[in-house]
């Protein structure tokens, strides 16, 4: 053992070495302690919950880039994750058996496959481009639904080919930027379900594509013991979002609630395709 005479300190003593690799940069990654950061991911559950159960779309593909105001996207990302699989759980307690079951089996299979084709092309796909090409197609489709010659149609029926392809592309833009609320919209809409099976089937579909995300997720390393205990500090809001959803919904009338959810789709598509043009 040396003692500096600079400094006064002990160097080469192993138990020291041992201890300052060990504690010193523990403590400061276990959580997230930015206040500012907090005061962006309060709000950002809270209206997540009442996404889901309440209006989907409403917030849908905001929440990450609104995290990631104050932290970087894929940590925001990766902290999401586990706050949306634990709202899911609520979600499928308070729309226990409501989902639409003609085309559950369709939107699954279409499911599958994007999870799939995301989790080979993660590294390789340009993800502004993926949100342009997204907001420009849901602002086409609900421009023509609340204005255009869709409007008075009367409800599209169950399609494989079609439920295959929006589950689909749904599928690979929720794993490649949790933006899949779109395409799902653009499906699911124009069968102008009972709101109650539609909010269902989409808390259903998401809570299949969340969980199927967390092993792939957990291999590309993004959840990490900074980001999940973050995570686990933020769980308390959701079950309060998630009751704020439901309470929403129940008192929506049937038109009202389809036209809140089309112009929800529009302002979706006009930020995602705004983030896909003005992303560095």
């Amino acid at each position: 053992m040396t003692i500096s005479r600079a400094t006064g300190r002990m160097l080469n003593d192993p138990v020291l070495e041992k201890s300052q690799r060990v504690r010193t940069p523990f403590a400061p990654r276990m959580l997230i302690t930015d206040p500012n950061f907090y005061l962006v991911a309060i709000p950002v559950v809270l209206l997540s919950g009442v996404s889901k159960t309440g209006i989907p779309g409403l917030f849908g593909g905001m929440a990450v880039p609104l995290l990631a105001l104050v932290i970087p996207p894929l940590q925001a990302v990766a902290i999401m994750l586990p706050i949306l699989c634990c709202i899911d759980l609520f979600g499928l307690g308070a729309f226990r058996g409501a989902f639409d079951r003609r085309n559950m089996p369709i939107l699954l299979t279409g499911l599958a496959i994007g999870i799939v084709v995301g989790s080979l092309i993660f590294r390789l796909v340009n993800q502004d481009m993926l949100r342009l090409l997204i907001g420009a197609i849901a602002i086409a489709f609900a421009l023509n639904n609340l204005f255009g010659w869709a409007k008075n149609r009367p409800p599209a029926k169950a399609s494989w080919p079609r439920g295959v392809v929006w589950s689909a592309v749904s599928g690979l833009t929720s794993f490649l930027a949790h933006a899949g609320s779109a395409p799902l919209m653009a499906y699911l809409l124009p069968l102008r379900l009972d709101k109650r099976i539609y909010v269902g089937t989409t808390v259903w579909f998401f809570f299949a594509s969340n969980y199927a995300k967390i092993i792939p997720y957990a291999f590309l390393g993004q959840l990490d013991t900074t980001n999940l205990a973050t995570s686990l500090v933020l769980l308390p809001l959701v079950p309060i979002g998630v009751k704020l959803g439901v309470l929403i919904q129940g008192k929506l009338d049937e038109h009202v609630f389809y036209q809140i959810s089309y112009w929800a789709l529009l302002a979706l598509g006009i930020k995602l395709a705004y983030d896909g043009m003005t992303s560095p």
